[in-house]
């Protein structure tokens, strides 16, 4: 298969020398360990204190991950973005809220990006994190089969109505919906969930998409159960397949709590059992549809070739290729050039609410080999290009 990913002039197209500088520096920077902690410690110790910081974050780090501090302020990006065919996921990233206000609040900003998926082509999918809802320690609870108690009980029953909400008005609005994977000690509550909205939902289509973090070594068994209830129940399979996000938090927790750590024990099993998932999912496409959501290029390049030896045209709306706002342009512009669906994860909230969400993007950034590697190589290769 061609190698599309190293043009360059494509992947960057949209960024003038400006915002191709920024970038380089803002990897530059992630891409050391040390000046991350530093940067992390600073920030949070600035916004602690209430220091006027917030203009700095925003011309820098915000403007280059995030689509804007509203989901109105997003649209500039989104329809930027659609001029090269690069569809907008609008994910509202503010994170580790526990007051009911709060998840009511996160609630009612779902279903307005519903309307905004409803009303723009651009915007295929709506999503939305389970701790959005709801708290974690809860959902932990609920998993663990514990007795609540009557106050819970009332509380998981308004976790659940969220979830009912949001799902029946993306089914009345025929509005694709992902639905984040996090911790996997919440996970557990979160799949039974989710699984019920497929039921209720998925019964013509895949319109309800799980998330399955594959660094975890269950996973793959929990597709195939999965997939027998769905043939059992005449349901469709929405999955958006992911590596993970919480490695390390995972790794410190099993330790901690003496059970068995569940992350793969290396790289190469995550990405064998990667790899497994998308070619299972292929292999029962008609029943299921796949949001790959990945910066891995060898990845991308697997499922495009599954695509080709299946026969399934690119812009099937089946299967769909995702990456984060801000990272791995070479894969999301040249696929779109190229005639495949790509939807990139766009981030808004207050500049404030969102840093924990910033934060973990960069330290996740700084712990996967490679890739900040690999985004300076390209963005420098397009300085020379341009002679910047």
């Amino acid at each position: 298969m061609e190698k599309i990913f190293n043009n360059t002039q494509v992947a960057f197209s949209l960024k003038n020398n400006r915002e191709l500088n920024r970038a380089h520096f803002l990897f530059k920077l992630i891409g050391n360990p040390s000046l991350v902690k530093i940067g992390t410690s600073l920030t949070n110790f600035a916004l602690n204190f209430h220091l006027p910081v917030e203009g700095l974050i925003r011309m820098t780090v915000f403007d280059h991950f995030c689509g804007g501090v509203s989901e109105n302020d997003c649209l500039k990006v989104v329809d930027k973005m659609y001029t090269k065919k690069v569809s907008s996921v609008l994910d509202y990233s503010v994170e580790g809220k526990e007051e009911e206000a709060q998840f009511d609040a996160a609630l009612e900003m779902t279903l307005k990006t519903i309307e905004f998926a409803k009303a723009k082509e651009a915007i295929p999918f709506a999503v939305f994190k389970p701790t959005g809802l709801g708290r974690i320690a809860l959902y932990e609870k609920v998993g663990a089969k514990a007795e609540l108690t009557e106050n819970e009980k009332e509380e998981w029953n308004r976790v659940v109505a969220r979830f009912e909400t949001i799902c029946k008005t993306a089914f009345e609005k025929d509005v694709m919906l992902l639905i984040d994977a996090e911790e996997s000690w919440m996970q557990d509550a979160a799949d039974d969930l989710v699984t019920e909205m497929m039921r209720k939902y998925n019964k013509q289509k895949a319109l309800i998409f799980n998330t399955l973090q594959m660094y975890r070594w269950d996973r793959m068994d929990f597709l195939k159960k999965l997939h027998e209830t769905a043939k059992t129940e005449g349901f469709y399979i929405g999955m958006k397949v992911v590596r993970g996000a919480y490695m390390e938090k995972e790794g410190e927790r099993a330790a901690a709590k003496g059970y068995k750590n569940p992350i793969c024990e290396s790289k190469e099993a995550t990405d064998k059992n990667y790899d497994t998932c998308i070619a299972y999912m292929m292999d029962n496409i008609e029943k299921m549809a796949i949001f790959e959501g990945t910066h891995n290029e060898a990845s991308s390049y697997k499922l495009m070739e599954l695509m080709q030896q299946k026969g399934i045209s690119k812009n099937d709306n089946r299967i769909w290729f995702g990456q984060l706002y801000g990272m791995s342009d070479n894969i999301s512009y040249n696929l779109a050039e190229n005639g495949y669906n790509v939807a990139k994860y766009l981030p808004f909230g207050p500049v404030r609410d969102v840093m924990p969400y910033l934060i973990r993007r960069a330290e996740e950034n700084t712990s996967v080999a490679g890739q900040t590697g690999r985004e300076l190589i390209l963005l420098e290769t397009e300085k020379k290009r341009r002679k910047l």
